[in-house]
């Protein structure tokens, strides 16, 4: 594990590390999902795709990367932008899993893998929608720490800026952005994934023009138990 500190926007943000295969002369860069770290990705890739230099990152606020301010995706990708220039990294392939997907898409790389990204806008469950109602009338309120109760288990145990950050980038729809991206694009997703659907994985599909699309009997985190086919596909289906 290393660290490398990166300024924008007159803030500097220390960012946690791993890189694998560090002589070979292609990148590819993985990203992890809302409420995870490098560790799961770098378990899970790190025995494949051996003509790679492998760079696994913790985004700022996960994993051993920290972050008190309020961000929105522009700024995630800004920083990991940076930071990769950093690494003189050529971006040949990024792959992002659930928000990390979302990250990996606005940094254009010139092969894009997508694992169960987020970026759909779903319809939300009743439950949901009445912990949002509650919510706002108590904010209404003034009483901003009884809200603290409905949060998310994605956020429950994380300070004020990364709920602010949450709050940013869940609801983004990111349509416009899969549309607009141009390159070669891998789409992998798991078919019994509650958290981002399997039709919002095709919908993603049908929006990048030059795209391919393969699903697996699996959850969210599908990518841990079908790794090496996902990498020989990535090894089979890059430009």
């Amino acid at each position: 594990m290393a660290l490398k500190s990166v300024s924008i926007d007159n803030k500097t943000y220390d960012i946690s590390y791993e890189i694998v295969n560090p002589s070979c002369k292609k990148d590819i860069v993985f990203l992890h999902g809302w409420g995870s770290n490098k560790d799961i990705m770098k378990n899970v890739f790190s025995p494949y795709l051996n003509d790679f230099r492998h760079i696994y990152i913790d985004m700022p606020g996960f994993g051993k990367s920290s972050n008190e301010y309020e961000l929105k995706t522009q700024d995630y990708t800004k920083i990991i932008d940076e930071f990769l220039k950093l690494l003189n990294s050529t971006k040949d392939v990024i792959t992002g899993h659930s928000y990390g997907g979302k990250v990996a898409t606005s940094l254009n790389p010139k092969n894009l893998v997508l694992l169960s990204t987020a970026g759909i806008l779903e319809e939300k469950s009743f439950e949901v929608k009445a912990k949002i109602a509650i919510a706002k009338f108590f904010n209404a309120l003034g009483l901003k720490n009884i809200t603290k109760v409905f949060r998310s288990s994605d956020v429950n145990t994380m300070n004020e800026g990364m709920y602010s950050t949450f709050k940013n980038v869940v609801n983004e729809d990111f349509s416009q952005n899969f549309k607009d991206y141009k390159n070669n694009a891998l789409i992998f997703w798991g078919e019994k994934d509650t958290a981002t659907s399997l039709e919002s994985g095709k919908k993603i599909a049908s929006l990048i023009d030059s795209s391919t699309f393969i699903s697996y009997d699996g959850d969210h985190y599908f990518f841990v138990k079908n790794a090496k086919d996902i990498s020989e596909r990535i090894e089979n289906g890059i430009l």
